[in-house]
């Protein structure tokens, strides 16, 4: 389902409004929510409201999207593993309003599954306590036999579908200005920030590439930083009575953690069995391999948990490191062929029922081999954006060199910074790189803990740190590293 789709089933366009807004696109560019505000066939306000809008909690056994009997099973199995005897201790296990959950109780109820026990003492509010009988304890049983999944009920797929679409990251528009504070502590080009403004507000895949140690990962980091919007995560969703987590607490950032925006978040009508959260940012390297791809399927609990990439929906998903996973990236590019060109994502259960999710993600692959002999030309063709990630310039050296001595106590002399950059370019063949500062700084501060000095710049440290940086067989390596080997204008700095 599309934005059309979604604004047309809550009744505020026709069909029409979207062929002619579609038409406006084509000629004029932009969203297709801004031609249609163009175009008068929608408010402003009412399409912020669909796609920003929180979910709101179902009122109606059927507005949970789920089958009665789901729904028992859930409550029973709540019961009968621990000392849910309220209404209001399963509305905060099931995430079900309490009065969905008291409709529940009844039908239970009404099916002999519950005796009452009593009114639940020490509560301010009176509530009366329930237990399971003889027949509930068996339906438990059987609804454990089924899945061992106890927790907050789960969201309809179409449900998850229309959620995806609704807060696409293409709808956040990303800034200059948000971009030059994201990568205010980095030095990076001009032409480089110019180059991944684009790129970012397209929404779709990024290569970057280069040599090792330039911030290719630091890069996706600050990519993954300037996200403001807060999106909806389900706990979990069903798929033909199958149930597959989503919410993920090691990954998933929630908004309690962005304080500006829990107020909006915090309505009485909020459906909880969503995670109001940041964009999710996840990072994969060497470890990938297709099977985390799929679906992974707990034999033993019969539910299942959802793939890395299906859990980065609405956000960013780095591959760093690509090219040195165990599987060919061959073999992983061609997994990611169908959901890059038709953002749409097949997943596969163990009954072999097969469904779809829109793939509405920013994938961004880093590698420091070459692109050439990783991808075709075909691949390369669905990558719209390859940034080269390089080595700095001498004076971003320079810069990068003084910004970290700085940053732990230290001053770094002109004459030092020249001497590195010589020994490194000049007297070897060794690029710049933006990763050597740090290791440098790092080593010379262990070695005057060891000589117990001040730390200080001092050459014979400045020299053993350098040494450390690359073995004799590396190629580049040409005369080492010594300060007498060095042209004399530059050891007599140093010195």
């Amino acid at each position: 389902m599309f934005l059309g789709d979604i604004l047309v089933a809550h009744g505020l366009v026709t069909q029409a409004d979207i062929a002619a807004a579609l038409e406006h696109q084509k000629q004029n560019g932009g969203r297709l929510g801004d031609n249609l505000i163009a175009l008068g066939k929608i408010k402003p306000e009412d399409l912020e409201t669909v796609m920003h809008g929180a979910p709101t909690q179902p009122k109606t056994i059927a507005e949970t999207g789920l089958a009665l009997t789901d729904l028992l099973n859930l409550m029973v199995k709540a019961m009968y593993s621990g000392n849910a005897e309220t209404p209001s201790i399963l509305s905060s296990i099931l995430k079900l309003p309490h009065r969905l959950m008291q409709l529940l109780i009844e039908e239970a109820q009404a099916r002999k599954l519950l005796d009452v026990l009593g009114s639940a003492a020490g509560n301010a509010v009176s509530e009366l306590r329930y237990s399971l009988t003889e027949k509930g304890k068996q339906w438990a049983q059987d609804a454990f036999e089924q899945n061992q999944y106890v927790g907050p009920a789960p969201v309809s797929l179409s449900a998850y579908c229309d959620r995806i679409q609704r807060q696409r990251i293409t709808n956040e528009q990303v800034g200059r200005t948000a971009i030059d504070a994201s990568f205010s502590n980095l030095i990076i080009s001009d032409e480089f920030v110019r180059q991944i403004g684009p790129a970012i507000n397209a929404g779709r895949s990024i290569l970057l590439y280069g040599p090792p140690g330039n911030g290719k990962t630091s890069v996706a980091e600050r990519i993954g930083s300037i996200f403001n919007d807060i999106i909806y995560i389900p706990y979990c969703f069903e798929v033909e009575g199958q149930i597959i987590k989503v919410f993920d607490p090691g990954i998933h950032k929630t908004a309690q953690a962005v304080p500006s925006k829990i107020k909006a978040i915090r309505r009485e009508d909020f459906d909880r069995r969503w995670v109001a959260c940041r964009r999710p940012f996840i990072v994969t390297g060497g470890e990938l391999t297709l099977e985390m791809l799929d679906l992974s399927f707990n034999a033993l609990a019969r539910f299942y948990e959802a793939p890395l990439h299906v859990k980065a929906l609405s956000g960013i998903f780095v591959i760093d490191d690509f090219g040195r996973q165990m599987v060919t990236p061959e073999a992983l590019l061609n997994r990611w062929i169908v959901p890059l060109e038709s953002r749409i994502e097949f997943l596969k259960l163990h009954t072999g029922k097969s469904f779809s999710l829109p793939f509405d993600e920013l994938v961004v692959f880093s590698t420091n081999l070459s692109p050439r002999d990783l991808m075709d030309p075909a691949f390369l063709r669905r990558i719209p954006y390859k940034l080269e990630v390089s080595g700095p310039s001498p004076a971003d050296y320079a810069r990068i060199f003084r910004m970290i001595a700085q940053a732990q106590g230290l001053e770094a002399p002109d004459a030092m910074i020249d001497f590195v950059i010589a020994a490194l370019t000049h007297h070897n063949d060794f690029p710049l790189a933006s990763f050597q500062p740090k290791f440098i700084i790092d080593q010379v501060r262990s070695a005057c803990k060891f000589e117990g000095v001040t730390p200080q710049f001092r050459p014979d440290f400045v020299v053993m740190a350098l040494e450390n940086l690359y073995t004799k067989d590396t190629p580049g390596y040409r005369n080492g590293f010594s300060l007498q080997n060095l042209t004399p204008s530059a050891a007599a700095r140093a010195a």
